[in-house]
């Protein structure tokens, strides 16, 4: 008997779901009144709050999954296996509801990049970005990156393009450059402006350092969906959704929402167990049970029921 994958079990969402996460998206991005707000995630619980908490859209951040999955930082070690099997994870909760998955640079020359396309479109991601930064890249928000000739970059989106006519796939495939910092606005831009030409379907301008350099992205990308990067602390100014929208960002994600409530309030209580030998009341068997249930408990009961098995019959009292 075969194993089980992660898809097997979708306790969020009908079979017959009208539309993929790729499709859907794309309706979304066809509405220009609409803004894909997408929270940042990394693993299957941090997914489940945010679908639970109603988002329409969510974000598999690369930085998140690099510490989450492998307990390191974020500087090019995850791998295309590493990524896509969390990607495929969290797509495959609820299927219907779009995730944006950080791709990186592709992992690898053109072959490797059409590889990388290849999986993530079956993996169910709705939708990737390639950056242009060397293969031992970093977070977009540190200093000393180090980009690559415009040629090599081009050379990871035409095979990003081609993988996906091929594949006849849906999924949307977004050009990241991160060259800003070392080379400048219009560097950034023309290198964006040639990814459209390729064939992209949105694009992603890391590390804008002013309202000015934001409003002016999306002024001339046009038509083009334009994604901003919100980093607390980073080097892009903040502003509220409505702000950003006005400027003409269709897609905004929140890489770190997820990562910096966990690392507060979790290391806050790991501290109070280590200090006074007891945990805080909220740490009880409710909190226990309540997490099980925000993970598919009473679906998982159901579906056990219905089928005939009695195993679980008095697990949810």
């Amino acid at each position: 008997m075969g194993s089980v994958s992660n898809n097997t079990i979708n306790t969020n969402v009908k079979a017959c779901s009208p539309l993929t996460g790729a499709k859907r998206l794309r309706e979304m991005l066809k509405d220009p009144s609409k803004v894909v707000v997408c929270p940042g995630v990394f693993d299957g619980f941090t997914a489940r709050l945010a679908l639970a908490a109603g988002y329409d859209a969510l974000y598999m951040t690369g930085a998140g999954t690099s510490m989450s999955r492998l307990g390191w930082a974020d500087l090019g070690i995850a791998t295309l296996n590493d990524m896509k099997s969390n990607a495929e994870m969290i797509a495959s909760l609820n299927p219907s509801v779009p995730l944006i998955a950080d791709a990186d640079t592709g992992y690898g020359g053109p072959i490797m990049v059409t590889r990388t396309v290849t999986q993530y479109a079956r993996a169910g991601v709705a939708a990737l970005h390639i950056e242009d930064q060397v293969q031992e890249k970093r977070c977009g928000h540190l200093l000393g990156k180090q980009i690559v000739d415009r040629e090599i970059y081009f050379s990871r989106l035409r095979a990003a393009v081609m993988a996906r006519d091929q594949l006849q796939s849906d999924i949307v495939l977004i050009a990241r450059t991160d060259s800003r910092q070392t080379y400048g606005f219009d560097e950034a831009i023309e290198r964006l402006q040639e990814a459209v030409k390729i064939g992209v379907d949105a694009v992603f301008l890391e590390a804008l350092q002013t309202k000015e350099e934001m409003e002016k992205v999306c002024q001339i990308m046009g038509e083009t969906p334009v994604l901003l990067n919100v980093v607390p602390g980073g080097v892009t100014p903040e502003y509220t959704i409505e702000e950003a929208s006005k400027m003409g960002f269709r897609i905004i994600i929140y890489p770190g929402l997820c990562i910096g409530s966990v690392l507060e309030s979790v290391g806050k209580e790991l501290k109070l167990l280590k200090t006074t030998g007891k945990s805080s009341p909220r740490s009880s068997a409710n909190g226990v049970k309540d997490a099980f249930n925000l993970c598919g408990l009473q679906e998982c009961i159901e579906i056990d029921k219905e089928a005939g098995g009695k195993a679980y019959a008095t697990v949810g009292k």
